[in-house]
Parts: C-alpha cells; structure tokens; sequence
C-alpha cells in the first residue's frame, strides 16, 4: 500500500515537471530562481530545482519522440 501511494506521489511529480517543461517551451517563462534569503541552502536547493524540472524536459522530448513516430498524431503547423 505505501509503494503504491510513493509510485502515484512520483507519478504525480513527474507530470506536473512535464507540464512546467511544456510551458517553458510554448511561452518561455521559467520558474524564478530561489533567492538565498528565502532558504538557507540555496545552490542545493537550486540545483534540486533544476533536476527536476530536467525529468520534465526529459519526459517531454521522449513523449514528442514516441508521438512523432506514431501514425496517431500527425504534425499541423
């Protein structure tokens, strides 16, 4: 029951990083960076920030690639 919920919670995690991916790509806002007043350990903090919101980028271009190559979706511009 508890690595059900933990694989929902990571599941949950992983998509809202793909959708802020999804929005810094389609507008180009990005998430202000943390100031060191706010938190104490700021450049970790930081650079936890910045490895998730890379598995959102990371899940982005993988989604992109399978749905490119799939007859299901086709590309209108």
């Amino acid at each position: 029951m508890v690595l059900g919920r933990l694989t929902h919670f990571a599941f949950d995690a992983v998509l809202i990083s793909a959708f802020l991916a999804g929005v810094k790509r389609s507008t180009g806002l990005t998430p202000t960076s943390i100031k060191a007043s706010s938190l104490g350990e700021s450049k970790e903090v930081q650079t936890w920030v910045d490895r998730y919101l890379g598995v959102g980028e990371w899940v982005m271009d993988q989604s992109i690639a399978v749905m490119g190559s799939s007859s299901w979706f086709e590309r209108r511009r």
